[in-house]
């Protein structure tokens, strides 16, 4: 079988965004299936990572195209001089800038919709109409976000109407990554985001999404869609799983306790509320802690209100994956934050498949806190209650025996191989339908 996965980031490009498209490509080819990756040259990245690019299979052909978008760090400057560093929960602003910047914002922003992507599109549709003439393609996956990609399953069924399409949902869109994380959601944005998404949805084949929560959320939006064509495969993690329960911490009185963050701060991880609970610890357990920070941060006002705890707080930057996952190996906990109800942060998995303990500040409702509970990984305190976190924290310091002991069983379930063999098994399932659609047409 022949699959082309359409990702707008791939290796080398680094971070989080590129690990889903990664492992599609790197497994795959272990279940009979031959993976042509169509990517951006250009796409800005937070940094480069060649070891993940040394992953790719040597079998599994990239094409690489041309995208308008901006580096990384210009497009950075371009939002910092808009919105002026600030992020969603900073301090209010003279009400003069605040309309000035606005209108830039929007103005800026309305000519980049559905996102600052779009740009790749005029390279990638005939890119990938090519491939699939030249290279026997039985069926495309097209994994976003970036969200205008979803276009190209729009398109690509007006090109190909008996072709097997799957739109692969990292985030869920309108309901919280809309409002959490894009540069524009604005009225003007918010209506043409629901126009590409459910004509996107509607033209897929299969639409694959990563938490239960999310793939409940899109189907009530498109409720006269079958409920079978919306499909959950979670995310996963790609190290080894623990062979056993991982010694908890046991830090004494005059040692430091270390607790790591890994991955990017942006509106959905804002840190306002854990460094409020920080500030509020006891004085003998704060000087017991030392928190790491290693990604980049997004906006200045976040780098401000980490910065403001002294010498608790170390920041990292942006490091390579591999240097990331040793982190893991020398901390205590791993931290998480998210006020994102619906999405689960990919770091997440490489946390259960890290083994350590994780001490979560999740959205009381959403879908992180049910799979921490699942796999009893660690505690979780509501995001929004700084002094629910302070209580974690003390707690985590003072009693680290109290921790629960991760379910094994669960957690291994969780490993990117396996979850790939389930992704396998459904696209071979549609390109049998595909070809019986194909011929069926052409008989008729």
């Amino acid at each position: 079988m022949n699959v082309l996965l359409i990702t707008f980031s791939f290796p080398p490009a680094g971070g989080v965004g590129v690990l889903r498209a990664l492992s599609l490509a790197k497994y795959l080819p272990d279940n009979d299936i031959r993976v042509d990756v169509l990517t951006a040259r250009n796409a800005p990245a937070v940094g480069k990572d060649l070891t993940l690019l040394r992953q790719v299979p040597p079998e599994v052909q990239v094409h690489r195209t041309w995208t308008l978008d901006l580096p990384f760090w210009l497009r950075k400057s371009v939002k910092k001089a808009i919105t002026g560093g600030k992020g969603k929960t900073a301090s209010p602003r003279p009400e003069g800038q605040v309309k000035r910047q606005s209108v830039l914002k929007n103005w800026i922003g309305n000519l980049l919709l559905p996102d600052p992507q779009i740009g790749w599109l005029p390279f990638a549709l005939p890119a990938a109409a090519r491939l699939i003439r030249s290279r026997s393609i039985d069926a495309v996956l097209i994994t976003v976000p970036p969200f205008s990609s979803t276009k190209l399953a729009t398109r690509l069924r007006k090109l190909f109407p008996d072709l097997p399409i799957v739109l692969d949902f990292r985030d869920e869109w309108l309901t919280t990554t809309l409002d959490l994380v894009s540069f524009n959601n604005n009225s003007r944005a918010r209506l043409v985001a629901q126009k590409t998404e459910g004509d996107a949805v509607r033209a897929a084949t299969k639409v694959v999404l990563v938490t239960e929560a999310a793939c409940n959320e899109l189907h009530s939006r498109y409720s006269e869609l079958p409920k079978e064509k919306f499909v959950c495969i979670h995310n996963g993690y790609d190290v080894p799983p623990p062979e056993h329960s991982p010694l908890p911490p046991t830090p004494s009185t005059t040692q430091k306790v270390v607790l790591t963050y890994i991955g990017t701060v942006y509106g959905s991880t804002a840190p306002g509320t854990f460094v409020a609970a920080v500030r509020n610890l006891s004085p003998a357990v704060r000087s017991r802690l030392h928190v790491r920070f290693i990604g980049h941060i997004e906006a200045e006002a976040y780098r401000e209100q980490l910065v403001s705890l002294g010498e608790t707080i170390e920041l990292k930057g942006f490091v390579p994956q591999a240097e990331a996952l040793a982190a893991i190996r020398d901390t205590d906990y791993l931290l998480l934050i998210t006020h994102d109800r619906i999405n689960v942060a990919a770091k997440f998995y490489d946390y259960l498949g890290g083994g350590k303990p994780i001490l979560g500040a999740v959205h009381p409702d959403g879908d992180v806190r049910r799979l921490l509970e699942e796999t009893r990984a660690g505690r979780w305190a509501d995001v929004g209650d700084p002094e629910s976190i302070r209580r974690m924290l003390e707690e985590a310091v003072e009693s680290p025996n109290a921790l629960i002991a991760p379910d094994l069983k669960r957690v291994a379930s969780y490993h990117r191989r396996s979850l790939t063999a389930r992704y396998a098994s459904l696209l071979k399932g549609l390109a049998i339908s595909g070809r019986k659609a194909e011929r069926n047409r052409i008989e008729a």
